[in-house]
């Protein structure tokens, strides 16, 4: 059973991954079919994390009190419903409803696992919730060349429309395949609206989230839509930019395998400090237009922001594990909403040197802040 609930919410998050970043490989079609500028593909892309973040804080509740059994499969409906409203799109407007929709239908996929897995799997939860998202994230690999040639046989619509289907399938195998705890294992009392207040109040767990807001936003941002954007930007051709993805993703899919070990071994907060400052070197390669080097080195240690939220978990009881990860997962998610919005407007009118500039700047400003939490976990 151990196995089973394993694979099914990894397959969940595949399927979020791929979504998220899907619109990398199609910026450029979507602003073609449909007239959309930079500024409109950013925010339109952005959409799925606004939706995303708009629902962590409720999402943690239902998952301390509910389960991720029920409220993962019946989440993942709507975004299949995201998923056919995006492909029968005709205009910008339908465009985002579907997209905002997927984001919505997506918000349960990590965090559902991550819940499950901290009863399963409690003695080894880094390692391995880090799998899962290392696993998971081969979506991300779905969504780069392979999807560069498989929207040239069905367009992106297609596209769209067979993967509502995988989505439902997901669901329901989540729904009939799995439970909320081991045999044996009483389901954890969840605290009241109190419990909300005492993550809210958590000094250390605010500092770790405004580093997800910095971290994991620029990554997602840059893996998601501008990453592509950018080499098309450069003359690049479609499956060049698929090429580069592929090459950020599976960096990010190695990263992610490796993070949970490290921060298993090393400490989580010193693995978070080290692998959010070469996330910045290679933003600053990305600025020197080095792109082979600054993807790989984006994708690896990029994808140690999910570290962040293992260190969420370090931080509240177990009663609270649902809402201190997604107060954690908020922040980060939400910031990417930001900065794929914000990277858009800031290239319309500054350029991408200014864009990603701003984006390392922010990354350097939430690490001194951050300083605080690593020295108290090193104390």
């Amino acid at each position: 059973m151990a196995a089973r609930v394993f694979f099914l919410f990894t397959l969940g998050y595949f399927l979020s991954y791929f979504y998220r970043s899907a619109n990398a490989v199609l910026a450029k079609d979507l602003s073609q079919d449909l007239g959309l500028g930079p500024a409109e593909l950013g925010f339109m892309t952005s959409l799925f994390y606004l939706a995303f973040a708009a629902a962590q804080l409720p999402l943690g509740g239902f998952l301390d009190r509910v389960g991720p059994r029920v409220v993962t499969p019946a989440l993942l409906l709507v975004a299949a419903l995201g998923s056919v409203v995006f492909a029968l799109a005709p205009s910008f407007p339908i465009l985002a409803l579907g997209r905002a929709l997927i984001g919505v239908g997506m918000a349960a996929a990590l965090m559902g696992s991550l819940k499950a897995f901290s009863l399963w799997f409690p003695k080894n939860y880094a390692t391995v919730s880090t799998l899962l998202v290392g696993l998971g994230a081969t979506g991300g690999l779905l969504a780069a060349t392979p999807l560069a040639l498989l929207k040239e046989a069905l367009g992106w619509r297609g596209v769209f429309l067979v993967g509502a289907l995988g989505v439902v399938g997901v669901a329901l195998a989540i729904y009939l395949g799995v439970r909320n705890t081991p045999p044996g294992v009483p389901w954890p009392k969840a605290g009241g609206s109190g419990g909300l207040r005492e993550v809210w109040q958590n000094g250390r767990l605010l500092r770790v989230a405004f580093l997800a807001l910095a971290f994991t936003g620029s990554f997602l941002a840059l893996q998601t839509l501008w990453a592509g954007a950018y080499g098309y930007h450069l003359g690049l051709s479609a499956v060049a930019v698929g090429n580069l993805l592929f090459l950020y993703s599976g960096m990010a899919v190695l990263g992610f395998l490796v993070s949970g070990y490290l921060a298993d071994r090393l400490g989580t907060a010193r693995v978070l400090l080290l692998s959010a400052l070469a996330f910045a070197l290679g933003l600053l390669l990305l600025l020197l237009k080095l792109l082979a080097p600054a993807y790989a080195l984006l994708g690896f240690f990029g994808a140690f922001n999910i570290l962040t939220l293992t260190q969420a978990r370090e931080l509240v009881p177990g009663h609270l594990v649902g809402r201190g990860t997604t107060l954690v997962n908020l922040f980060g998610i939400g910031g990417t909403f930001l900065l794929q919005w914000g990277v858009g407007v800031a290239v319309g009118s500054l350029g991408y040197t200014w864009a990603f500039g701003g984006l390392l700047l922010l990354l350097l400003l939430a690490l001194g802040l951050y300083l605080p939490v690593l020295q108290k976990s090193s104390g």
